[in-house]
């Protein structure tokens, strides 16, 4: 019984090595299993145990060494980018925060995209409803158009830039093992967006954040391992959100941070979950949070959140 429950431990930890065993250990087993043959039930665990033996020393090199320092960057870093695009994310990875948030909508052709809105009105240089037109023509808008605005640059100052395919991040974001990614879906492609990002094997570098209930019950469903921070406004119910959140089995209860007190804050921590707070861009307000015990900052501005954590 003991050698069984190591087995299926070390299988569920080593399982991306069976390729691998199919095309490299298999021949050999054979012999194994002849030598094994007045056992042959425990000639197959045994052989098991040395194919996990062999590749053990593989997988170190593949471990990641995620961060955790509690600082998200909402839509990356949109205090000095525009919200939501490539040169976004790659500020927030440079700066080192532990996660980088984004949203996420579906085109008419299928296609996940990474943008706040239903429309493009608001970011951009026309207004294009994102589900009604074709990731070809979604591609046409300047999604710098509003920052470039709003920081009084010309368009030689800042060039354009498009809405970024999920894909696209997600495969960024693996690039590096500190940073992760957590994905608001704004549109009902939760089980799409998983599959996706079961095939780029991207499982250890993302998870899932909404106020929708339906939603984050679905990721769940679909990749029980993916951590879900449940999104939660001001004046909720913390002892029943506590209570749904324990049961459908989510790592972390974010509240609108003006609704954010000590009370609450121990209650979470004593359920054994993590708090955040969002969208936290006044510098003593953070500092209030934080003293609160506060685990994670959603900020606009992760460059000084970096530096007010470095100073704490």
């Amino acid at each position: 019984m003991y050698l069984d429950m190591v087995l299926l431990k070390s299988i569920q930890n080593v399982s991306w090595l069976l390729p691998m065993v199919t095309f490299v250990l298999v021949p050999a087993g054979f012999l194994f299993f002849k030598i094994q043959s007045k056992d042959l039930g425990k000639g197959i665990r045994y052989f098991l145990m040395v194919i996990i033996s062999v590749f053990m020393g593989c997988k170190s090199s593949g471990d990641h060494n995620f961060v955790h320092n509690g600082a998200t960057a909402h839509r990356g870093n949109s205090a000095d980018y525009p919200e939501n695009t490539i040169p976004a994310f790659k500020s927030a990875l440079s700066l080192g925060v532990d996660w980088i948030e984004l949203d996420i909508h579906k085109t008419k052709d299928g296609q996940i995209v990474v943008i706040h809105d239903a429309t493009t009105s608001r970011v951009g240089n026309r207004n294009l409803q994102v589900s009604e037109v074709t990731f070809e023509e979604l591609k046409s808008v300047d999604v710098a158009h509003e920052f470039r605005i709003r920081k009084k640059l010309t368009l030689k100052e800042y060039s354009s830039l498009s809405v970024p395919l999920l894909s696209d991040i997600i495969r960024l974001i693996m690039q590096q093992n500190e940073t992760r990614l957590s994905i608001q879906p704004k549109a009902n492609c939760v089980k799409e967006t998983i599959a996706m990002i079961k095939k780029l094997n991207a499982e250890p570098w993302v998870g899932f954040n909404d106020g929708s209930l339906h939603k984050m019950k679905e990721v769940k469903k679909e990749a029980k391992l993916i951590p879900v921070f449940w999104d939660r406004p001001a004046d909720t119910n913390i002892d029943e959100d506590l209570k749904i959140a324990q049961k459908e089995g989510f790592e972390s209860i974010v509240i609108n941070h003006f609704g954010v007190t000590k009370a609450k804050v121990d209650k979470i921590h004593e359920a054994g979950l993590e708090i955040g707070a969002w969208t936290v861009n006044d510098p003593a307000r953070t500092k209030t949070l934080l003293s609160m015990g506060v685990d994670r900052i959603y900020t606009d501005h992760p460059r000084r959140l970096m530096q007010l954590l470095r100073e704490k």
